[in-house]
């Protein structure tokens, strides 16, 4: 066989090893895992009071010898409740209000219209690697807001001193 044909057979098997690769790594971000020994994802829910803007957050950690991917899509997608608007629904890695190799946080203003205890359904998408793999991760969090009414004001001024 000629060194040209070795090598075109040699491109064609690298080229079919990476799209399966490719094929796999997209069929495994789309299924949802449960958290395990290699990583955490915590949230930090909110009290708010109608018409004040808050914040509820989500963390990604790393553990056990992981990192987060740097190069790798970092989301965070909200589903807010009636009664709750968020900033923005879809976050990524230019909305992270903390990033390191352990760990990411996403803050999400949030302003309530109508009180009562509201949850929120959302979903981390994150790429784990240690030396020598990378795995995709999905994993869903509900974030609960509990909103109360505004107290009314006491129609009271303050007396001003002379």
């Amino acid at each position: 066989m000629s060194k040209a044909v070795i090598r075109t057979i040699t491109r064609a098997t690298t080229l079919a090893a990476t799209l399966a690769a490719v094929a796999l790594t997209l069929f495994l971000a789309g299924s949802p895992r449960a958290a395990d020994d290699s990583y955490e994802v915590s949230k930090t829910d909110a009290s708010l009071t109608t018409g004040v803007k808050g914040k509820v957050s989500v963390t990604i950690s790393a553990k056990k010898g992981w990192h987060l991917n740097a190069e790798a899509p970092l989301t965070l997608k909200l589903v807010s409740p009636a009664g709750v608007e968020v900033d923005k629904a879809k976050l990524g890695r230019g909305d992270l209000a903390v990033s390191t190799e352990k760990s990411a946080r996403f803050d999400v203003g949030v302003t309530a219209s109508e009180p009562g205890k509201k949850v929120f359904e959302a979903e981390a998408g994150f790429v784990l690697c240690q030396e020598d793999s990378c795995r995709p991760v999905k994993e869903k969090v509900a974030l609960a807001v509990d909103v109360t009414s505004p107290k009314p004001a006491t129609g009271k001024q303050p007396v001003k001193k002379k």
